[in-house]
Formats: structure tokens, C-alpha cells, sequence
């Protein structure tokens, strides 16, 4: 009996998380991403709720520890650079988490984990991604940007934000599921041999913001961010790195603190060669599948960096997936058997139950108090925030990170897959 055969476009994060439970309960799963190695790249994220399950399911606590940045807290600054509040991590085991959370890690590392979890059962196929597809009742003709041809029977788009396999399942005249939130965000490295592992947050004028956070002995993370639209920087958001840097170099020399030492870092390729930028959004779809091709993590519904819940929506999106193919499918892997024999009626079952058992989470998640961003745009605003944060602080009461987050869903509980527990570990 041949066993079900899987095709997951994208090896971030959600691709090998799903590709991780389907080749456990013996599926063939093929994993095909544009890049030509591992993209093992990319900014401090972390786990929260759910996600931690999620996560101790896979077994993957321990490698997951070993490679924690051990951040104690976020402080807010002025421009001084005096501190005007204290957040510290939640690492009592309970409750919510803070702005900090016990589960923070590097993108790259979190990557090479799920990679090495996967690569001995799952076929990884570097630099090709897929140019179109066509689909039946009973299969998925899968074109390859390398000319080779090859049939699926499922179709998964784990390719980010800016999905291409997103794009192939909607109709060409649907409206944009990509909602903008008017948020510039940049991002780069730079040399730092000392410091406290602590994240540093200041608020500019004229809807600004900078975030520092140091990861380990010789290198910081640095943040840029403006609220509001800008005709220049949509212009060079694809353009070349070196226009996009001088665009963001040019927002941020009168903004104060370390305003210009950063962008003078950024600028210089000698010392940050790993910038990028974005515009935050979310993507919002009534369905997150068409047939037998369904999309998982930022491609089905990214909830924007705002919310801090991007990681942790992967991990349980790919976690409740492989869950109801699991369970419409009765555990079977093969593609003869299973739901009466009638794989395809059960494929397509699994995924409407995905999309129904997921979108309470997802609907929770990117809802943002503010219905938007908000920042503190006058010097006046700044300081009125900066008193609140530290009063707050002062206090002991999270109640900032509790408005910004999504991390608590209410009413939702991880389910249980007896097909998924005994190919993972209790908690």
C-alpha cells in the first residue's frame, strides 16, 4: 500500500512542524523550499500558551532549552536613555508570560532544530519551489521551477506572508487577504561585545520606535519601527537593500537615544550584513484551503508581529492539521485505505475540520485592542506613556503586555490527537 503522499511548499518554521507529525504517523512527505540551504536566518521570536504544548508534544523541549536567549526582561527608556520601566520575564512556570517570555529563541535556531527533527524522515529539496499546480479529485499535478513534474496527493503552502501558493488558490479577482496595519518594520545585526541580555525599547516622535536585544556575546538585534504611511518607503520595500537603508537611515537621524550609532551600523555592510525590512499586516482568508491544497502558518493566517503570537500560531496551526488528517484519515498512512477507502473524501473532510477547529484561536489571536497600532507620537504623548509604563512597572502589574498580546485565548484548548500521542511525548 503505497503511503500518502504529502508535498509541503516552504522550510521555515510551520513546514517542518507539520512535515515533523505527517512523517511520524508514516506519511511520504517531500519538503521543497526556494532557498538553496537552510534558511537559518531571522530575528529573536519565542513560544507562548499553546505553542509550549505544541511544542513539549514534538519531544522538543530539551534541544529547544539548550538554545534559549536568556533575556531577563524589557526596559523602556527615554532619550536619555534613563530607565522609566521594568518588565521582567515570567519564569515561574505559570500564568501568562510577559513582553519577555521563559521560551526565547533565535528564528535560525529554532529552524536548524525542527530541521533536524525532520531530515531523516522527510525529503528536503533546496532551491525549488513550485510554479503551478493543477488539481483533480484524486490528485495534485505539482510543475516544479526546475521543469520536473511530480503528482501529490496533498498540496501544503507553508510559504509565509507573501504566499505564492496562497495566490494560485484564489480567485484572481478576490480581494487581498493581506490586510496592512501601517507598520514599517526593519531589522538588522550589529556588533556588540558587551551589555546586558535585556531588550531596551524607546519611543521617538512622529510615530517611532526603537527596540534593541542582545542574543549572545558579540552581536545585539535592533529594531526599527514607524507607524503611518510613507510614500518612500513603500516604494523601496522591494527594491535594493541600499536604498531601503538609506530611506530608514534618513526617518531615524533626529530620532534620538541611539538613533544614529545604529543606522551608521546598519549602513555599514562590515558590520550588518543581514538587514531586512517589512510592512506588518495580517492575513485573513474565510478558507484556508481549495481542494486538495491547503495553506499552514503565515500563508493561512499570519497575525502580524504585534501580537507576539506569530511562532506559537505555526506550531498549534501545524499541530491541529496533522491532527485532523490524522484523525479523518483513522490513522491510516496509506492511500487505499482509511474513511471507507476513500482517501480523497477524507483529505477533504480533514481539512474543513482544520479549518473549523483552528479558526476560534486564529480569530482571538489577531485581534488587536486597538483595532490597529497606536504609538505615542508627541514628545507630550511620550512622556504621559513613559509615567503609565512606569507606574505599571512599579506595581508589578503586566497589564501593558496583556493589552498588546494575543496570548491569551480564551475558551480554546489544545486538542488530543490519539492518532499524533503516540508518536509524541506526554507533557
Amino acid at each position: 500500500m503505497a503511503a500518502l503522499k504529502v508535498l509541503i511548499c516552504g522550510g521555515g518554521i510551520s513546514g517542518p512542524a507539520l512535515a515533523f507529525w505527517l512523517s511520524k504517523i508514516g506519511y511520504d512527505v517531500t519538503i521543497v523550499e526556494r532557498f538553496s540551504c537552510l534558511r537559518a536566518c531571522g530575528q529573536q521570536i519565542d513560544l507562548r500558551g499553546h505553542g509550549i504544548q505544541a511544542m513539549k508534544r514534538m519531544g522538543l523541549e530539551q534541544a529547544f532549552r539548550a538554545k534559549v536567549v536568556d533575556e531577563t526582561g524589557i526596559e523602556l527608556v527615554d532619550s536619555s536613555g534613563r530607565r522609566k520601566a521594568f518588565f521582567p520575564a515570567n519564569r515561574t512556570g505559570k500564568g501568562l508570560q510577559s513582553f519577555t517570555t521563559e521560551f526565547e529563541i533565535m528564528r535560525g535556531d529554532l529552524c536548524r532544530i525542527l530541521y533536524g527533527a525532520t531530515k531523516d524522515h522527510v525529503k528536503y529539496i533546496f532551491g525549488v519551489t513550485v510554479e503551478r499546480f493543477e488539481q483533480d479529485e484524486s490528485s495534485v499535478e505539482v510543475q516544479f521551477s526546475n521543469g520536473l513534474k511530480d503528482r501529490f496527493d496533498l498540496l501544503v503552502g507553508a510559504d509565509g506572508q507573501g504566499s505564492r501558493i496562497r495566490k494560485m488558490i484564489l480567485n484572481p479577482d478576490s480581494p487581498d487577504p493581506f490586510y496592512r496595519l501601517h507598520m514599517y518594520m526593519a531589522y538588522f545585526t550589529i556588533p556588540q561585545e558587551d551589555g546586558e541580555y535585556i531588550a531596551t525599547s524607546y519611543f521617538a516622535p512622529n510615530n517611532r520606535f526603537i527596540v534593541t536585544r542582545k542574543h549572545d556575546s558579540h552581536r545585539a538585534q535592533a529594531y526599527l519601527g514607524y507607524s503611518g504611511e510613507s510614500d518612500r518607503l513603500n516604494k523601496v520595500m522591494k527594491g535594493e537593500v541600499r536604498e531601503q537603508k538609506k530611506v530608514w537611515a534618513e526617518l531615524f537621524q533626529d530620532a534620538g537615544w541611539k538613533a544614529q550609532s545604529l543606522v551608521g551600523a546598519m549602513q555599514d555592510d562590515s558590520l550588518s550584513n543581514d538587514f531586512f525590512t517589512h510592512q506588518a499586516g495580517q492575513v485573513r482568508l474565510d478558507s484556508w484551503s481549495r481542494g486538495r491544497v491547503v495553506l499552514v502558518g503565515d500563508a493561512a493566517y499570519c497575525p502580524s508581529p504585534l501580537t507576539g503570537m506569530g511562532t506559537t500560531t505555526a506550531l498549534v496551526g501545524a499541530y491541529v492539521l496533522a491532527g485532523e488528517i490524522a484523525k479523518h484519515l483513522n490513522g491510516s498512512n496509506g492511500v487505499d485505505s482509511g474513511n471507507g477507502g476513500d482517501v480523497g473524501a477524507g483529505l477533504i473532510s480533514a481539512l474543513e475540520a482544520y479549518n473549523s477547529q483552528f479558526r476560534p484561536f486564529v480569530s482571538q489571536v489577531q485581534k488587536l485592542n486597538t483595532g490597529g497600532v497606536w504609538l505615542p507620537s508627541s514628545c507630550w504623548g511620550i512622556s504621559v506613556f513613559n509615567f503609565i509604563a512606569g507606574l505599571a512597572s512599579s506595581l508589578h502589574l503586566d497589564v501593558l503586555s496583556k493589552w498588546v498580546l494575543r496570548e491569551d485565548v480564551r475558551g480554546w484548548d489544545l486538542p488530543d490527537y490519539a492518532e499524533l500521542a503516540e508518536h509524541g511525548v506526554a507533557e
